[in-house]
């Protein structure tokens, strides 16, 4: 399925660029639009995926509950030890230009015609995926919450400055130099609080090509270093919510905890990003 993901993408890609006679790549268009943020590595392996090892993420249907787990904020500090595994949710594939994807329906009542687009059969796996992200796409935001599914770049950018009122913006993700990490303890060894009252967090969703659930939040969030048992070094990002983001009452559930009473915590995984003002 990977490899078929990745030749997908990439004749896609190939078709592109002979209708649109774009005049630049995705990383020039980084560099132009947002000079002063770096680009996080989960924007890279995304433009360079020929370059990053992709293994597949947690599998459809995985909450951030039962994949990396929740912990109360207070845990964030030197020294605490965790049990983490550190998946991705995008197999191989690149980012579409916007020409492209627009190009593609995204809609509940278009899937029949989205599957026989992209060449998926109706009974796979990833047809399953593709109705089930489309699903939550579709799904009205929280109170005081605008959201967005990404399907290009170009896209997430212009949203990350809608949500947040800005064009002076920084992404980060979760960083990891290995390409696969097995589940194993980890050791913070140093944080530092992210200074932004408001973000945007787009999640990657299981699909053909990068689909992102963005949405804005008030979560405080980490930049949190870690070591494994291994010696694998990850510069993590965590969120920390006292809000029912998707995910979260299940968390206060798990801890037997009063929803909304403390802030519980999530590491983000590698394709995740978040965005803030600079």
């Amino acid at each position: 399925m990977a490899r078929f993901i990745l030749l997908l993408s990439f004749f896609l890609v190939a078709l592109a660029v002979g209708v649109s006679n774009a005049d630049s790549s995705a990383e020039d268009y980084w560099r132009s639009v947002l000079p002063n943020s770096p680009m996080p590595s989960a924007i890279r392996d995304l433009i360079y995926p020929s370059k990053a090892a992709v293994p597949s993420g947690h599998e459809d249907g995985e909450s951030y509950a039962t994949a990396y787990g929740f912990f109360l904020e207070e845990s964030l500090q030197p020294g605490t030890t965790m049990t983490l595994h550190f998946k991705r949710t995008i197999s191989g594939a690149s980012f579409l230009p916007r020409q492209v994807a627009d190009s593609i329906p995204f809609s509940s009542s278009m899937l029949p015609d989205i599957l026989s687009r992209l060449s998926v059969s109706p009974s796979s796996e990833m047809a399953s995926s593709i109705k089930k992200t489309i699903a939550e796409c579709e799904a009205k935001p929280l109170a005081d919450e605008l959201k967005l599914c990404a399907t290009s770049l170009e896209s997430m950018v212009d949203f990350a400055k809608y949500g947040l009122k800005s064009s002076n913006l920084r992404a980060m993700s979760t960083s990891i130099a290995k390409a696969a990490t097995p589940k194993q303890k980890y050791t913070i060894t140093g944080l530092n609080k992210v200074k932004a009252s408001e973000l945007v967090a787009c999640h990657a969703q299981r699909y053909v090509y990068p689909v992102f659930h963005c949405h804005t939040t008030t979560a405080s969030a980490y930049t949190v270093s870690l070591s494994g048992a291994d010696g694998t070094k990850i510069q993590a990002l965590a969120a920390c919510h006292k809000d029912l983001a998707a995910g979260v009452e299940e968390a206060y559930k798990k801890l037997g905890l009063k929803p909304g009473s403390v802030p519980v915590c999530h590491f983000l995984p590698q394709d995740d990003l978040l965005w803030a003002r600079v």
